[in-house]
């Protein structure tokens, strides 16, 4: 795989209190990192690092040449006094034609939306059109804050679709900032756990079971991750019943990978 960025031993303080320390981690193309932790526990400020909007203390951060970045923030501040459509937020990329704004805005579902004010849209469809902006760069790589802040659930579940379409489809890194534990564990294919340093990372699989992650979540929260697995011939009508059963009470956004 093709490292687009990699963090060396970064550490961040600010009035001697130290933000990140010794964090290390690499982003490959077609990868999605999703970054979990409690608050305060330097999420953003890894992100801002990594964008170059706040300086580093120490460590080494090295990047492809040329890298596009694409960033969806966890909001943004629209002035109430200051209308503007869905069309003309995207319009505020010159580059982008008519044709495109559609097409791009279609990728992520929300095409219906653009002649909509910016302010009169929901959670999900809000952090869809700056997913959609995100994504009319082309990014080789693609960070997201926290994108499903103050979404319901059935928002999430579509908005972590979309991004693991996007990232199929531009065949980019994601690095992906979240407190989700359930609705995350499906779509990533490596879990950073993140508490100013890195308590623990790997697939789901193994970060859901490491005593660190369990000890900066809880024993019950993560002990919902345990999700029922079924062994049996689904030919038999008691079978489906059975599954039928389990379905209703699992998570419907998460689902276990075949072991």
């Amino acid at each position: 795989m093709t490292p687009l960025i990699s963090l060396d031993n970064v550490s961040v303080q600010i009035d001697h209190q130290k933000i990140l320390y010794d964090v290390s981690l690499v982003i490959h193309l077609n990868q999605i990192i999703t970054v979990l932790g409690p608050n305060g526990a330097g999420k953003s400020t890894l992100v801002k690092v990594i964008l170059g909007l706040m300086p580093y203390t120490s460590g080494t951060i090295t990047c492809l040449p040329n890298l596009t970045i694409g960033y969806v923030p966890q909001s943004i501040n629209l002035n109430p006094t200051l209308p503007i459509t869905v069309r003309r937020f995207m319009c505020l990329n010159s580059q982008l034609n008519k044709k495109d704004i559609f097409n791009i805005l279609s990728m992520v579902k929300a095409e219906y939306l653009i002649n909509e004010s910016m302010h009169q849209l929901s959670g999900g469809e809000l952090q869809r059109v700056l997913l959609a902006q995100a994504l009319a760069k082309r990014p080789q790589l693609l960070i997201l804050d926290e994108p499903t802040q103050g979404v319901d659930v059935n928002g999430q579940v579509l908005l972590y679709d979309l991004i693991a379409d996007a990232k199929k489809q531009f065949n980019c890194g994601v690095l992906m900032v979240s407190h989700d534990l359930h609705l995350v564990m499906a779509k990533t294919d490596e879990v950073i756990c993140l508490n100013h340093h890195i308590c623990c990372s790997g697939t789901p699989a193994i970060v859901s079971n490491d005593p660190e992650f369990i000890s900066l979540f809880g024993q019950h929260e993560t002990s919902q991750l345990a999700i029922y697995k079924h062994h049996h011939n689904h030919k038999h009508d008691c079978c489906k019943q059975s599954i039928e059963q389990n379905k209703r009470i699992v998570l419907p956004s998460y689902r276990r990978k075949k072991q």
